[in-house]
């Protein structure tokens, strides 16, 4: 498994969040944005706590979305990894040795063409598909990628997680806190 065990990766917008998740096994959370200045004791914090930090790069407040933003948070903000749609962000994130994970949106068969084209020349460690419930385009991505696919967005309940996992999707990311129930993710609370 590539997140050890776990299946659902929390996805988090608030510190509240946070902490509501410092009671659970969840070792990786994603943290999607937020202020550049507060991100270092976010991040320490977790750690402090056994938790690990995917930083969603293209949502950070304050920052540029760019490889030298890219550097600046691998190197001074140090997550688990980054997520990000700029193949110069996942380049630097693998450059730095964090987690690569380039998020697609499909929102038609162009945009899939071209994230698919664009996961095959960067080769990220995991493929994050929006939105994650089209389990169809889950297999193929994999397939045409070779890259482990992480379905995201309008997952709304168990029968959808489960034809995400059933589809071939190493795992989901999710912010409705009801899916993260440790019956759905092996690792929760």
């Amino acid at each position: 498994m590539p997140f050890g065990n776990q299946r659902v990766l929390p996805a988090i917008k608030q510190m509240k969040e946070l902490e509501k998740l410092l009671a659970s096994s969840y070792e990786y959370l994603v943290l999607l944005g937020g202020r550049i200045g507060a991100l270092r004791p976010i991040v320490e914090f977790a750690e402090r706590n056994g938790k690990k930090i995917l930083l969603h790069a293209d949502l950070i407040d304050g920052l540029k979305n760019d490889e030298y933003a890219a550097e600046f948070l691998c190197q001074q903000i140090r997550p688990a990894g980054l997520i990000s749609t700029r193949v110069s962000v996942i380049q630097k994130t693998k450059q730095n040795g964090l987690i690569s994970i380039q998020r697609m949106f499909v929102i038609d068969s162009d945009a899939l063409d071209k994230s698919v084209e664009l996961a095959v020349k960067t080769k990220p460690d995991f493929v994050e598909m929006l939105p994650g419930v089209m389990p169809h385009l889950i297999a193929e991505v994999r397939e045409r990628t070779g890259v482990p696919v992480i379905a995201g967005g309008l997952i709304r309940s168990s029968r959808e997680m489960e034809d995400a996992f059933a589809a071939g999707a190493a795992a989901i990311t999710t912010s409705r806190q009801e899916l993260w129930k440790p019956s759905f993710g092996r690792g929760g609370t």
